[in-house]
């Protein structure tokens, strides 16, 4: 993965306008955060093959960025975005990664179910 340059990430994501494709969505901070205090709660959010057709795509903000999808009764959207790469079959991977190089959050879009 490389660092996001919004210019073609967004070039990316109108390729996938009003298609419908399949997303992963996914954010966690899981086991990072549960050695800085015991009291910490780990939290993740996961949906792998959601089925979507979003009519305005945008990425905004200025390293980390946000991605928003625009359906027809709603929005998905992933925050804290760092880096990205579309991948050999041809899915575009968006990824954002902590200080230490840690995930924390990965949107990706394809016109193919992932396996």
């Amino acid at each position: 993965m490389q660092p996001i340059d919004d210019k073609k990430v967004q070039d990316a994501l109108n390729n996938y306008k009003n298609k419908t494709i399949y997303i992963h969505l996914e954010t966690t901070n899981g086991a990072y955060a549960a050695h800085r205090n015991d009291a910490a709660m780990a939290v993740s959010a996961f949906i792998r093959n959601g089925k979507i057709v979003f009519s305005q795509g945008k990425i905004t903000g200025d390293n980390p960025y946000r991605v928003g999808l625009k359906m027809d009764d709603g929005w998905v959207y992933a925050q804290g975005l760092t880096d990205w790469e579309i991948d050999t079959e041809e899915r575009l991977l968006l990824a954002g990664h902590d200080t230490e190089g840690r995930i924390a959050v990965a949107l990706h879009l394809s016109e193919k179910p992932f396996t």
